[in-house]
C-alpha cells in the first residue's frame, strides 16, 4: 500500500513539474529604432530618342510602366515587373493568358 500511495506521489509531482512554464526570458535593454525619414528616391534618367513619346504609368505615385512611342514604329511598353527599376521591355500590356470560354453544357 505505501508503494502504491509513493507511486501515485512521485505521478502527480512530475506531471506537475512537466506542466508548469518556464521563466521569461528578459525584455531586451535596447529600444528600438526611430523610423528613418522618408528619403526622396533619385529620379530616374531613361534616354529617349528625338521625336519619342514618352508617358509615365503611376500607380500610387510610384511610375510602374512607361508607354513609349517612337516616331517611327509601334508603341512599346517598359514595364517595372519585381518593383526595383529592372525594366523589361513588351510589345503590349497583354500577359498572354487566356481563360478557356466554350460551352458544356446548353439547355433548350
Amino acid at each position: 500500500m505505501r508503494r502504491l500511495t509513493a507511486l501515485c506521489f512521485a505521478a502527480v509531482v512530475f506531471t506537475a513539474q512537466a506542466q508548469s512554464k518556464p521563466p521569461k526570458p528578459p525584455a531586451p535593454a535596447e529600444a528600438p529604432p526611430a523610423p528613418a525619414e522618408r528619403v526622396e528616391e533619385p529620379a530616374v534618367r531613361i534616354p529617349v530618342q528625338e521625336g519619342d513619346q514618352v508617358e509615365p504609368i503611376r500607380r500610387g505615385g510610384v511610375v510602374v510602366a512607361i508607354r513609349v512611342k517612337p516616331k517611327n514604329g509601334p508603341v512599346y511598353y517598359l514595364i517595372d515587373t519585381t518593383g526595383q527599376g529592372n525594366w523589361m521591355r513588351r510589345e503590349s500590356l497583354d500577359d498572354g493568358v487566356r481563360v478557356p470560354m466554350f460551352p458544356i453544357k446548353t439547355w433548350d
